[in-house]
């Protein structure tokens, strides 16, 4: 079954052409900064990706430019759209209404319209998307999947924040998640790796690209996880502070500070670039460390100490742990930081195998962890569009 998975936010579009029976990548590409100017298409990968300006007024026109792409050319993904034969669309949001991947219909629609202020840069642009789809591709099934439904299961106890019960409900203040569609792919992917059930693990995932997140899967059921009632939430990130002192928000306001600055400081000012003063790019912050930029090392200690703390943590909650698994692209290819997270937790039973963290990974699941380490830790490459190509075909195959 080939199944288009879509990812849109504000001012992209990405997508990717599975044949979920593989699972196989099909095509894959990228329409940035829709709407905007100097916009840019990417379209392939590896050696065979096409790089070309298109302009798209929005993401109707965006997402008629893929579907063109993908019969294109000599050798096209497909050479007939009536080859598709399903659509997924990552949702960022299904607040606490959706707790599994669903049929889309003009319920869900409504549904997934009235979440929209939980996630005003999301859910909005990923309903576009599914109008589109039934303009363009009329009577091709759709799914969503919800990058919150995996953090359904969390207890009251954890979900809850301590403030005054009413207010809470009525504002529908909560801890939601995030990433939560890798962190359940990577759960899986771990416990295949190891020939085992997840039903039969204790899992610590990790999340760590530019926005980052943890979470605790016990038996493979969610228990915790870092992200909060926003993305902003939780371990320290390329840009975003991660968990503060709540007064501190307070405190710059009543400093001169508006909220709207307040926000766009903790969100796209902080993490990894407030310190260094140099990038969000984990890569850059290594270069600059490495010749010896204080705050640069700095950055580097504080976010390990972030990642260290959450997984201290989730230890505790889950009284202990099997694997540890780790993904996206500083998970997948920072050794440094690996080796900084993992350093002296062999009492743990956490043991790091420095010689096979430092193999490159080159797109493949692997455990670099010593063979003698009673916890696994795993690197397991970033695959969402597969889990929700999976979800697609398990609901659309039982229409």
């Amino acid at each position: 079954m080939n199944i288009l998975v879509i990812n849109a936010s504000s001012s992209s579009l990405k997508y990717q052409l599975i044949d979920a029976d593989g699972p196989v990548t099909l095509a894959k590409g990228l329409c940035e900064r829709v709407g905007c100017d100097e916009p840019c298409v990417k379209h392939g990968a590896d050696t065979l990706e096409r790089i070309f300006d298109q302009r798209f007024d929005d993401h109707e026109e965006a997402l008629g430019a893929v579907l063109a792409e993908l019969t294109a050319g000599e050798k096209p993904a497909v050479a007939s759209l009536d080859e598709i034969d399903a659509i997924g669309h990552r949702v960022l949001h299904g607040g606490d209404v959706f707790s599994k991947s669903v049929l889309i219909d003009d319920d869900v629609i409504a549904k997934i319209d009235g979440l929209s202020e939980l996630a005003p840069l999301h859910n909005p642009p990923a309903l576009a998307c599914i109008d589109a789809c039934k303009k363009l591709l009329p009577g091709l099934p759709q799914v969503a999947v919800f990058d919150t439904a995996f953090f359904q299961t969390l207890p009251p106890s954890t979900h809850m924040y301590p403030l005054p019960y009413e207010l809470a409900k009525e504002h529908r203040i909560r801890k939601y998640g995030a990433h939560g569609t890798s962190h359940r792919y990577i759960a899986q992917r771990c416990a295949a790796l190891l020939g085992q059930h997840v039903e039969d693990l204790k899992i610590v995932t990790c999340h760590l690209g530019n926005g980052c997140s943890m979470a605790a899967v016990d038996h493979g059921i969610a228990v915790d996880t870092s992200m909060g009632f926003t993305p902003l939430d939780g371990l320290m990130m390329g840009t975003r502070c991660g968990s503060i002192d709540p007064a501190i928000v307070t405190y710059l306001i009543k400093a001169g500070y508006s909220a709207d600055e307040v926000e766009d400081i903790m969100n796209r000012q902080s993490g990894l670039l407030g310190i260094s003063g140099i990038s969000n790019d984990v890569r850059d912050i290594t270069e600059a460390a490495s010749k010896g930029d204080a705050r640069a090392s700095l950055a580097y200690d504080m976010y390990a100490h972030s990642i260290r703390k959450y997984l201290g943590q989730y230890i505790v909650e889950m009284a202990g742990v099997d694997a540890i698994v780790l993904t996206a692209g500083v998970g997948e290819n920072a050794e440094i930081i690996r080796r900084r997270v993992f350093a002296g937790l062999q009492p743990l039973g956490i043991i790091l195998d420095q010689e096979k963290n430092r193999t490159h990974n080159n797109g493949h699941e692997r455990i670099i962890s010593r063979d003698d380490s009673p916890v696994k830790i795993i690197v397991i490459p970033a695959g969402e569009e597969y889990m929700i190509a999976a979800d697609t075909q398990e609901i659309v195959s039982a229409l």
